[in-house]
């Protein structure tokens, strides 16, 4: 048996070079634990009683904009509704809550892509964290389909998309199992046709070069380390259940799944946690 206890982050997820399966490492403070080799075991998952803002580490009794303290909630950029939906971004007005922030993470490249998790969908990311993103949203597959200069512009491309394609997963149907293969090169070969116009305009706005379409790229395929899928999905609640367990399954997007039910990790970011192995 062995035990390890720490404040919990989302898992860190990587894509081997040979693309199968993903991996992923349980992160308890310094503690960064293997967990595609737990699969198999069973597993105890005890929530300790406290809760600390992942940005100033202060003790909060409710965790606000997946991990932060409400003052934290309220002055950081990346809690602001804008890195939600980042067509309503206002840096350029001069309103963002921390602009030098605001360059470091928002005016870098991105990528809008097209993704299948649990259907087809379009989503946007920052160009470093690709397959990260995908990993995390549980897509079995991926296309990147244009690269923009900024977060900003990547929220325009991707509400233009939204009215054709989802820009949602229904987590439930992608932790019931594989998602049916889609030919996501065709997807957006179609996307491209009738949002030519739509592409036309914004590319006039700020330049062909900020607005780039990705005609080359590959569809990067993704399996994901699981014995068993569930016939129904259940999930767990540290606020409401303060010790979870069970044989460790599989794990897929940020969720471990359970012979007794699935545990959204990221959702618990700043609980401090005990892991122990049987």
């Amino acid at each position: 048996m062995s035990e390890v206890q720490g404040l919990l982050s989302k898992m860190v997820a990587a894509l081997p070079v040979e693309q199968s399966p993903a991996s992923y490492k349980m992160v308890l403070s310094d503690h960064r634990i293997a967990m595609n080799p737990l699969i198999g075991k069973h597993i105890r998952l005890q929530f300790l009683g406290e809760i600390h803002c992942q940005a100033c580490g202060r003790l909060t009794k409710k965790s606000y904009s997946g991990g932060f303290c409400f003052p934290c909630c309220q002055k950081l950029a990346q809690c602001d509704l804008c890195f939600m939906k980042p067509e309503t971004c206002h840096y350029d007005v001069g309103t963002c809550r921390e602009p030098e922030w605001g360059e470091t993470v928002c005016m870098q490249d991105h990528i809008v892509y097209l993704a299948n998790s649990s259907g087809t969908k379009v989503g946007i990311t920052r160009i470093n964290q690709v397959p990260t993103r995908w990993i995390d949203q549980g897509a079995t597959q991926a296309l990147p389909i244009f690269r923009v200069k900024s977060r900003y512009q990547s929220g325009l491309v991707e509400v233009m998309f939204k009215a054709h394609v989802s820009d949602r997963t229904d987590w439930r149907k992608m932790l019931k199992g594989q998602a049916t293969s889609v030919d996501l090169i065709a997807v957006r070969d179609q996307l491209m046709m009738e949002c030519r116009d739509e592409i036309a305009s914004i590319q006039q706005r700020f330049g062909e070069q900020a607005i780039l379409p990705l005609l080359n790229e590959t569809v990067t395929e993704i399996d994901y380390p699981v014995q068993q899928y569930p016939e129904k999905v259940t999930s767990f609640n540290f606020d409401k259940t303060s010790e979870i367990s069970g044989v460790l399954q599989g794990i897929k997007g940020q969720y471990l799944i359970l012979d007794t039910g699935v545990l959204n990790i990221r959702k618990f970011s700043g609980y401090q946690i005990k892991m122990v192995v049987d």
